[in-house]
């Protein structure tokens, strides 16, 4: 069974929206606060060359995915059998091939582009 943060709500969630994202969650589903969310897509807005897609190397198409999936580092490490520390250093170049600056951000550009799918 894989976990992982599937819904991230604000402090004043009313209970029927910590039940609905709950039951989201539950079924596979990512829930984000509506004013998250527009903030992430206006910092992901494409730009004239948003078109071209970055090549990422095989091993970092493979972390990629397991990074859309929620895969904390540890995690990927042992998947792949590699040290965390070379998982670090491929989060990294995919950050920096996407101009990204954290993973939430290089997951929105990676679903935008096609890279990868949810």
């Amino acid at each position: 069974m894989r976990l992982g943060v599937r819904a991230v709500l604000p402090p004043s969630a009313s209970a029927p929206e910590i039940l609905a994202a709950v039951e989201a969650a539950a079924n596979g589903l990512a829930v984000l606060d509506p004013r998250d969310l527009d903030g992430l897509l206006r910092s992901a807005a494409p730009t004239p060359a948003s078109h071209e897609v970055p090549a990422l190397t095989a091993r970092e198409l493979e972390v990629f995915r397991m990074m859309a999936d929620g895969a904390a580092n540890k995690t990927i490490a042992w998947k792949l059998n590699i040290s965390e520390k070379t998982v670090y250093f491929h989060v990294a170049a995919i950050l920096g091939k996407l101009n990204a600056s954290n993973r939430t951000e290089a997951v929105a550009i990676g679903v935008r582009k096609g890279m990868i799918l949810l």
